[in-house]
């Protein structure tokens, strides 16, 4: 049973991967009602941000990436995360911390 969640963990890990890939190589949608140079320089500040986004995610342990997953995505609480990932419940904060102090570098001053 271990080996088929394992697995299926790494498949998992795999699939998020190509995704982060195709994600920072996408174009970036603007459908901004403001002036032409408004929308030039949001798709310009939005595409560098994506490719550094992904990066950013890409790099991230499995335990950090595990997570910002489950908080981001799932919405979850931080005693569920703990629960979900049989971790303490002050090192899913201690991990959400580090994540959002590593992303917010990543993606600096996204305006200047």
């Amino acid at each position: 049973m271990y080996g088929i969640a394992t697995n299926l963990v790494a498949d998992h890990r795999r699939s998020e991967r190509r995704r982060l890939l195709a994600f920072q190589r996408a174009p970036v949608d603007s459908s901004s009602h403001d002036g032409h140079e408004d929308r030039v320089a949001a798709r310009l500040v939005a595409a560098g941000a994506q490719g550094r986004l992904a990066a950013a995610l890409r790099s991230l342990s499995d335990g950090d990436r595990d997570v910002l997953l489950l908080v981001a995505l799932a919405d979850l609480s931080y005693e569920e995360v703990a629960q979900t990932l049989d971790i303490p419940y002050g090192t899913v904060g201690s991990r959400l911390n580090r994540v959002r102090r590593k992303l917010r570098a990543a993606l600096g001053d996204l305006h200047g």
